[in-house]
Formats: structure tokens, C-alpha cells, sequence
């Protein structure tokens, strides 16, 4: 079985469906949203339903923290243009939309796999896996060996042995990844919605379950059609030229 591991969606219509356009085309057979489907971008209502037809066909969708910022309130740690797109947002949902992000979970798991936002050791608190440290504390947490979780923006691969040796690297799109069980593997798609890595192309992820493979994947998309919708939504101009510079 192939499973699509999509993230940070961030209102950005383009952008997610180019890549489900293209995990489709790919054999994709079941998919997993790790958060934020909202923020940053011009189309928060088109995502959130998207997702929710996936989740009612069987996909696993947690929550983010952007998406807790609209259906609560914002984190203190938010930067002000986070703030301001959250209140956009929060006036362009409606009620079964708003119930949608309210009823994320945190964290789910199934069959020797845990979906989280940011991390397993804190879930709620939206902390970063910035390297290696934080890496290993997060599969500490759990007794899954795969952890596939968002909030970072760029694509990346850690991994532990039953030793204790951990190692990480930046993944190679295309190139499939073996994976097996006898290490313990946290997968960071990459943001589809928003990449912050230098490179445009929309970000996400298949894990081959029955391979033990993983393969990342880019994926190019009109980001100058998604960052002219900003604009004209009257959100801050420097979101639309992150995307197109993919930073």
C-alpha cells in the first residue's frame, strides 16, 4: 500500500492540488494530513473541504497549530503577519468548516506509524524539530518506528538505531528510500503550501508500506497565480513572494 504524507498546506489551493494531482498519479491508496490547513494563503475554505472528503473517504488528517489558531486562539509565539492571515481566516470560514480544524487530534497512530504536527514529546506545545536533538527526543516519546510529522518547512529524514545512533539527511526527490523497521524513522514531508527551502515546488512524501520504501517528491505548481490570490485578498505581499522564491 502506497501512503501520501502531505503537510502545511496552508491555504494554498494551487499548490495542494498539484500535489494530489500528482500523489494520485502515483498510486497513491490512502493519504495522511499532518496540519496546518490553513494560514498564509488565499484559500483557506477550498482546503479545509478538500481534506475533510479525504478524511471522509478514509484519510487520516491531525491538527496544526495555525489550525488551532483560527478554531481558538493564536499562539504568542505567532509572528504579527501569522496573526493577521489567523483573523482573515477566522472571518472567511464557516461554522462546519470551523468545527472541522476544531475536532483535529493532536496525534493519531495506526499500525506502527504516529501522525503529529510538530512532535511526539509535546504535541500541544508546537515545538520545532530543528536537528537531530529534537529528533531523537520525539521518537524517544513513542514506541512506533515511524513518525511522520509537519511544522518544519523543509524535507527531511532522521533516523535511530536500537544502538542509540541517530543520523538524519536531506532526501533526494524521486529517489525511493528504504526504510526498514529495525530503526526508528521520523519523516518530515516538507510544507506543501508553503516550502522554505529555497526550491518553489510544493512538498510531500509516500511511504511504500509493503516496500518499506520512502520516496519525498516536488512538485511545481502556479505559485504565481497562488501569491496574485493573496494580493487580492488583501494579505501581506511579502506571503505571496515567499512563494515564489520558496522561502
Amino acid at each position: 500500500m502506497k501512503l501520501a504524507l502531505i503537510t502545511d498546506l496552508h491555504a494554498n489551493r494551487e499548490a495542494v492540488q498539484a500535489v494530489l494531482d500528482h500523489a494520485h498519479a502515483h498510486g497513491a491508496q490512502r493519504y495522511a494530513f499532518l496540519g496546518d490547513y490553513v494560514g498564509y494563503g488565499a484559500d483557506p475554505g477550498w482546503v479545509i473541504d478538500t481534506v475533510r472528503r479525504y478524511v471522509d473517504a478514509g484519510a487520516i488528517a491531525v491538527g496544526g497549530n495555525h489550525d488551532a489558531g483560527v478554531s481558538e486562539a493564536p499562539s504568542p509565539q505567532m509572528r504579527p503577519e501569522a496573526r493577521l492571515v489567523i483573523e482573515w481566516t477566522q472571518q472567511q470560514l464557516n461554522a462546519s468548516q470551523l468545527e472541522f480544524l476544531t475536532s483535529r487530534p493532536l496525534s493519531a497512530t495506526d499500525n506502527d506509524m504516529l501522525f503529529v504536527h510538530a512532535n511526539a514529546f509535546a504535541p500541544a506545545e508546537w515545538e520545532y524539530i530543528q536537528g537531530r536533538i529534537e529528533a531523537v527526543r520525539s521518537l524517544h516519546a513513542t514506541t512506533c518506528h515511524y513518525t511522520f510529522c509537519g511544522h518544519m518547512h523543509e524535507p527531511k529524514l532522521f533516523h535511530l538505531s536500537g544502538t542509540g545512533k541517530a543520523g538524519d539527511f536531506v532526501p533526494t526527490p524521486g529517489v525511493a528510500i528504504p526504510v526498514p523497521p529495525h530503526r526508528q524513522w521520523l519523516v518530515v514531508p516538507g510544507s506543501a503550501g508553503q516550502p522554505r527551502d529555497g526550491n518553489p515546488a510544493a512538498c510531500y512524501a509516500m511511504f511504500h508500506l509493503t516496500d518499506q520504501t520512502l520516496t519525498f517528491h516536488r512538485v511545481p505548481y502556479d505559485h504565481d497565480l497562488a501569491g496574485a490570490k493573496i494580493i487580492a485578498a488583501g494579505l501581506p505581499p511579502r506571503l505571496a513572494e515567499r512563494l515564489a522564491h520558496g522561502q
